[in-house]
């Protein structure tokens, strides 16, 4: 008796998938629920179960097939399932161990030895100090120039042919060494001057939208620097007892999305969108945060931020960014967003413009905290600074709403006790 393995339903507005690759071949064992196919989509991958245990009969569509939901992608046979998994744990039973095979097969002196060696060949390669270097090399001594740019240069020269009498290594010949030219690329070997790979759904989905952002609004940046000196004591005065009652550090993340929660409140025109020839006022908060995966960006969102905590932030985003990384994030999960934070900050950005992820109408770019002069009181001081960007549609949001929206955006995380005031 066989099952067949259907494509699920994918999600609102999702009608086909390509099959990125078969976890399992035709014959292998499989279990109930264990993941066999991965599925492609244009916002998420997604793993297909096996709907019984039993044997990956067949494999009806290849890796990098297009298929629609409800196809069938294959089926599973029930049918001799103890008979194979007997034969496995038989195979298994009779194959001799590879330990039993060295203690029968190893005179003692040898498996003396090949212990030994083993224990060296695990030890961490130390550094090549003047002692070692003299033992080696054998009845050699070396210079102290060479010495000396073998210890500068950490140079093995066991690896070193040597041009002096009797295969002495001399300056000269480290110096051609480190003047070789480098060889080519990993990647050139492997796959010549270019490669060519089909985009990704999840790639040119992003591209697509990317596209349509720049085509149909009316794009602009504003920019604002803050100083983060007063969130940066206040999470390092309360880390420790955060930690402690919430199992989760404090991160910059929440005090971002509190700030940002509070300006959208006073600015609802930043937190609208366009519909045709009306806008539409959202009067609840769910915060979009873009993360980076292996398989390219996607941006999650964290529903509700208005009624969340600190620690209820911080615990959803790490939950969600989590699922990110992992493959693991539903469509629901992408869905409903109002405004978007995005951080390229982690990765070193200094500045950016960031590029709206439509509906929605603004996108805060955050940036990495560096150390620089600043005015405070007529001295200069060194503060941690952020250089922040809003980008908005100027279709919806004027330039003084903007730039207040950043302002007050900036004077929540100059005093962050105002987060707290709600002001």
């Amino acid at each position: 008796m066989s099952e067949k393995i259907l494509v699920p339903v994918l999600g609102e507005s999702i009608v086909e998938a390509t099959v990125s690759k078969w976890l399992k071949n035709e014959g292998d064992l499989v279990e109930a629920d264990e993941p066999i196919v991965e599925l492609e989509t244009d916002k998420v991958n997604l793993e297909v179960p096996s709907p019984t245990s039993g044997v990956l009969e067949k494999i009806n569509s290849k890796d990098g097939s297009v298929v629609e939901v409800g196809a069938i992608l294959g089926s599973v046979s029930n049918n001799g399932v103890s008979s194979k998994k007997k034969e496995v744990e038989e195979s298994k039973s009779i194959e001799p161990n590879e330990e039993e095979i060295k203690i029968q097969t190893l005179d003692p002196k040898v498996e003396e030895a090949e212990t030994q060696f083993t224990e060296d060949e695990n030890l961490e390669e130390p550094l090549i100090l003047t002692n070692q270097i003299e033992e080696t090399k054998k009845n050699q001594t070396l210079s102290p120039a060479v010495r000396k740019i073998v210890r500068d240069n950490k140079i093995d020269i066991k690896t070193v042919k040597g041009s002096g009498k009797d295969g002495m290594i001399l300056k000269g010949d480290l110096i051609n060494l480190m003047g070789v030219n480098p060889s080519p690329s990993e990647r050139k070997i492997k796959h010549g001057q270019e490669e060519r790979i089909k985009m990704t759904r999840l790639r040119q989905t992003i591209a697509k939208r990317l596209k349509q952002a720049q085509e149909n609004a009316a794009l602009l940046t504003t920019f604002n620097e803050v100083d983060m000196t007063s969130v940066i004591e206040m999470r390092k005065e309360n880390q420790e007892d955060f930690q402690n009652r919430y199992g989760i550090k404090l991160g910059f993340m929440s005090f971002f999305v509190k700030a940002c929660v509070v300006a959208l409140k006073n600015f609802p025109s930043v937190n609208a969108e366009i519909e045709g020839d009306e806008i539409v006022y959202k009067n609840y908060y769910n915060i979009s945060f873009a993360v980076g995966t292996d398989k390219g960006l996607v941006v999650p969102v964290l529903k509700n931020a208005d009624e969340l905590s600190f620690a209820d932030i911080e615990k959803n985003i790490k939950q969600i960014s989590d699922k990110a990384r992992d493959g693991k994030l539903t469509i629901e999960d992408l869905q409903g967003g109002t405004f978007t934070i995005s951080n390229g900050g982690v990765y070193g950005s200094m500045l950016s413009t960031p590029i709206l992820n439509l509906p929605q109408s603004g996108v805060l770019g955050m940036h990495n905290i560096v150390d620089r002069p600043a005015v405070i009181n007529g001295e200069i001081k060194i503060r941690p600074i952020m250089y922040l960007a809003l980008s908005y549609d100027h279709r919806i949001i004027d330039g003084k709403e903007s730039v207040s929206f950043l302002k007050m955006i900036k004077e929540n995380l100059e005093d962050p006790r105002r987060l707290f005031l709600d002001i």
